[in-house]
């Protein structure tokens, strides 16, 4: 049995006196699509950054690819880890200043010594993974949402990671550009083995791409946020007694007794 991509143990975030969530665990399975669920404000993306290491945990440990990146010698071990992990941030993130090949193309840049022509190479085979090998030359400003979430997740795949995060990839996108997006996802969990970290409040999305998932509430506890359901989607959505989940799964809005 492979060993989990990613291991959580009690993992907490406060900020002030304020307890975003607290006491989260979960492990991600090598190979799987993995989704955060959850409503807004419940601490999704927090608990995203913590992943990759942007933002220290308040308490907890927390390993990825068999690197523990919590307590002493973190910074070393994100140092050698972030290679290894591809990161989509919302927006796309993309720079407004350089063409969709030069966006790809910088991770390269930072992080290999391949010469430029190799570089230019690297990333018009990911552009054409994601279904943009003729926009190469554009510029971020004259692509479409949907676009530049694909040419997000082509700058991630820049360094061939086995792991990938995305945050909101269908955030913004009406529904035939987000069914695009979520093939495209399954696709190349397929093709290149990888395992994917999915970040998402949109119900259609998690329906169609998640193999298991978590699910975050901002009333898991009196005075914190937390971790309420993990399992596989449709059978959370088919046998969860829990009324927040239902509700999430069902689009319905929640009873009294339970807000």
């Amino acid at each position: 049995m492979s060993q989990p991509a990613i291991r959580v143990h009690g993992a907490t975030q406060r900020f002030g006196a304020r307890t975003i969530f607290r006491d989260v665990d979960f492990e991600v399975a090598t190979g799987e699509v993995f989704v955060i669920l959850g409503g807004s404000g419940c601490g999704k993306s927090t608990l995203m950054r913590q992943l990759i290491g942007l933002l220290p945990p308040s308490a907890g440990d927390i390993e990825v690819l068999g690197v523990r990146i919590t307590g002493p010698g973190r910074d070393g071990a994100l140092e050698g880890l972030r290679r290894r992990i591809g990161v989509m941030f919302q927006s796309g993130a993309l720079l407004g200043s350089m063409t969709l090949l030069e966006n790809v193309m910088l991770p390269l840049e930072m992080f290999t010594p391949l010469p430029p022509e190799a570089r230019e190479a690297v990333a018009r085979v990911k552009l054409g993974l994601v279904g943009l090998g003729d926009a190469a030359e554009l510029m971020p400003a004259e692509i479409s949402g949907g676009m530049a979430k694909r040419a997000g997740i082509a700058r991630a795949l820049a360094l061939d990671p086995p792991l990938l995060f995305l945050d909101e990839p269908s955030a913004g996108l009406d529904p035939i550009t987000s069914a695009g997006l979520d093939r495209l996802i399954l696709s190349l969990r397929d093709d290149l083995g990888a395992t994917f970290v999915v970040v998402t409040h949109e119900l259609a999305s998690i329906l169609a791409i998640a193999d298991r998932c978590i699910m975050l509430d901002r009333g898991a506890y009196p005075d914190a946020g937390g971790l309420i359901a993990t399992g596989v989607p449709r059978q959370l959505r088919e046998e969860s007694t829990d009324p927040r989940v239902r509700a999430f799964f069902r689009r319905e809005a929640l009873p009294e007794a339970a807000a």
